[in-house]
């Protein structure tokens, strides 16, 4: 059986995941396109070793930074794990707040190569952005480009055969982490604080000085940020403070995709007693059984 844990950022899905795996007899299959990368850690809020607890993790750390990294290799990847861990009898749970890896990954998405012309001036450019959004929650194109939201649309259509993308293909159940945005908020800035003591700086200045620019950096939250404090063109106040905002819009356009993507099960995360937490989840789960 696959469990699929996700929500927006900082609602818990890590903690949940391994409590649940220990309790599952399950693995877990990383579904954060940025956890993918090697070396970006702190600013994707990787799991630590000892916060594994013995459970065995797939698909972290299995790219370098300057590689490229698409929906469809990872379909190819936790297609493989899921063949795998099924094949050792245990369970499977797909942690993670990259929407389209998780659906690409459970339904029918076919790729192919043909190329096919798409016709898209009787939209506004808001609604290509709307559009694009609710395609992919990781989305970095800004609004007003419209000939990239262009591109990014006809790659979409000219890559997955929309016919059977509503197809699941395996059983699933989706458990949904929310809190109100309050609190979710205070959650993300604090979060971002956290990072900070934990050595962000250090690990974005080496980033930085790399002089990598591939598609992970330029798209993961975190880095890129402080690009401009480290070349003494605003403050780190202003840098932490564009982090914690590009954050909770990042949040809110997972909630959407959640919302009008997946089945999901949505569990209020009690920060003050995750005990109570994981408990309503077993109880769902149970009750699927």
């Amino acid at each position: 059986m696959i469990y699929v844990i996700t929500g927006p950022t900082g609602s818990g899905k890590t903690k949940l995941s391994i409590a649940l795996a220990k309790k599952l007899n399950a693995e877990i299959i990383n579904a954060d396109a940025m956890q993918i990368y090697k070396g970006l850690d702190i600013a994707t809020a990787k799991i630590k070793e000892e916060e594994k607890e013995g459970i065995k993790h797939h698909l972290l750390d299995i790219r370098e930074k300057e590689e490229d990294y698409s929906v469809y290799d990872y379909q190819k990847d936790a297609r493989k794990c899921i063949e795998e861990i099924t094949a050792r009898g245990k369970n499977i749970i797909l942690v993670g707040g990259t929407g389209l890896y998780i659906k690409a990954t459970l339904y029918d998405y076919q790729f192919q190569k043909e190329e096919k012309p798409l016709n898209l001036t009787h939209m506004s450019d808001e609604e290509l952005y709307q559009k694009a959004l609710s395609i992919d929650n990781n989305l970095t194109i800004h609004k007003n480009n419209r000939r990239r939201l262009e591109r990014f649309l006809t790659n979409v259509e000219n890559n997955s055969l929309s016919k059977n993308k509503d197809q699941c293909l395996y059983p699933f159940l989706a458990l949904g982490l929310t809190t109100s945005r309050e609190i979710l908020y205070e959650k993300i800035d604090k979060r971002v604080d956290i990072m900070v003591e934990e050595g962000l700086l250090e690990e974005a200045k080496a980033i930085y000085d790399s002089k990598i620019r591939s598609k992970a950096i330029t798209t993961a939250i975190g880095y890129k940020e402080l690009f401009p404090y480290f070349e003494g063109e605003i403050s780190l106040e202003e840098a932490l403070n564009t982090i914690k905002k590009n954050s909770r819009h990042y949040a809110k356009r997972q909630y959407t995709f959640f919302n009008h993507q997946l089945p999901i099960t949505w569990i209020e995360t009690n920060y003050d007693d995750f005990e109570k937490t994981i408990h309503q989840a077993l109880t769902i789960v149970k009750n699927q059984e």
